[in-house]
């Protein structure tokens, strides 16, 4: 069976696979053992049982479950509740006024969770419905809370970047520092625009100046304080290379917990159900994640994607121009996939082509995320997007054409990353080790 022909057989079954409804762990399976019955030699059985078990005893995934459960404990906290009234008598003298809450709480949630829909959903449910009793334009707030939700995926601590360095056998703590200083041009560019358009249009703001509580700056700040000392100590001690990632884990779970039972947001109860939910998402990722072994193997052994490399390399397309290939590529792809199938579906083939384009796995991963990104406000699969629709009712497209501008901004991200790569690659240099 030829290249051609093994690449369809392997797309068909895939997909196929997905439309019946297969879980995407299983849909990898059996992508893996197709390819791998197409080469009868090969020791299927064996190749499959090693592969999976060296991905499920990964020690680069222990953190994983430890940042989940730390957002999970404060997805039931009062944590944002405090965010918002703090940030709100901050923000409101800016152009823009309010809706720069939903900015600023999802770069500060996004820096606690590590979830995109986990920040959307927190932030989302407090300040949708303050911006509309406000009187604040409907879809500046969807779009800005859609827009600046995907941070949960870039500020660390990020689940798709320990995916990703697990996946690639990358530093987690470098990808980590990486994603610090994108996330927060990525904020200002929201910010930027939110400021112009109110400015453009004062019709998108309310008449009359937002009528909050008195309180003085001091005290707003404090109540922003725990958040930002939880992320003083995830990221401040992985920087200075006191804590490993998976350390720098279980730090942020134990202050978490001292947030929440000083908030008096710790019962049973609560506690309970953040450590079930935590135990089925990360049992969800690391069985996707053992999948993903299984074909990156099974790849492999076909010469599949060694044969794509050298084929794309005939083709003699340059860096950007190669850069400008796969960013389609992935806006195509998470047309139908979420950000972590997107990932752990395609390492095994375009990681091949990252290493002869040249480009650094630090950088390329924060692109990579950047680009999941702006799938995740791209219909029919944006996950954000369905996050949104729940908090408000309102339909999927008319959600997405509000977030329009933001993927502008994140297209505009993408272009900025591609021409300065010290945006990605400075803060890791700096730091005094690496994990």
């Amino acid at each position: 069976m030829g290249v051609f022909e093994l690449s369809l057989l392997l797309v068909v079954v895939l997909f196929g696979a997905l439309a019946l409804g297969l879980w995407v762990a299983l849909a990898l399976t059996l992508t893996a053992l197709a390819a791998l019955l197409a080469r009868p030699a090969l020791p299927d059985a064996q190749i499959l049982a090693t592969s999976f078990w060296s991905a499920s005893t990964s020690w680069d995934l222990t953190a994983l479950p430890m940042f989940i459960w730390m957002g999970e404990i404060l997805f039931r906290s009062k944590l944002s509740d405090d965010l918002f009234a703090g940030l709100a008598p901050l923000m409101r003298r800016l152009p823009g006024r309010l809706v720069h809450v939903n900015i600023v709480g999802c770069a500060i949630f996004a820096a606690i969770s590590g979830s995109s829909a986990a920040t959307t959903q927190t932030i989302g449910k407090i300040s949708l419905p303050e911006l509309k009793a406000r009187g604040y334009d409907e879809r500046l707030a969807m779009g800005s809370l859609a827009g600046s939700g995907t941070l949960g995926l870039l500020i660390p601590p990020s689940i798709i970047l320990i995916v990703y360095g697990a996946a690639v056998e990358e530093s987690i703590a470098r990808l980590f520092i990486a994603g610090i200083l994108p996330g927060l041009v990525l904020a200002v560019l929201f910010m930027g625009y939110v400021a112009l358009a109110a400015t453009l249009k004062p019709s998108l703001m309310p008449d009359n100046a937002d009528v909050l509580a008195k309180e003085s700056k001091l005290s707003a700040l404090k109540r922003v304080l725990p958040a930002v000392l939880l992320i003083a100590g995830v990221i401040g001690s992985i920087y200075g290379g006191i804590a490993s990632p998976t350390e720098a884990a279980v730090i942020g779970v134990v202050i978490a917990l001292a947030i929440a039972r000083a908030q008096g947001a710790l019962s049973w109860s609560d506690f309970s159900q953040g450590l079930m939910a935590a135990t089925r998402v990360s049992a969800m990722i690391a069985f996707i994640l053992a999948g993903a072994a299984i074909v990156t193997t099974a790849m492999g052994f076909t010469g599949l994607p060694r044969e794509l490399a050298t084929w794309i390399g005939s083709l003699g397309l340059s860096p950007y121009a190669l850069l400008f290939a796969l960013t389609l590529f992935f806006m195509v792809l998470g047309c139908f996939l979420d950000g972590i199938s997107m990932v752990v579906l395609t390492t095994s083939v375009i990681m091949p082509l990252v290493n002869q384009a040249g480009f650094d796995l630090v950088w390329f991963g924060i692109y990579l995320v950047i680009v999941v990104e702006m799938a995740q406000i791209t219909p029919p699969v944006g996950f954000n997007l369905f996050v949104i629709q729940g908090l408000t009712g309102r339909d999927i497209f008319q959600i997405a054409a509000a977030t329009a501008p933001f993927f502008g901004l994140l297209a505009l991200m993408v272009l900025l990353l591609a021409l300065f790569p010290d945006l990605a690659l400075f803060l890791p240099r700096t730091m005094f080790s690496g994990g």
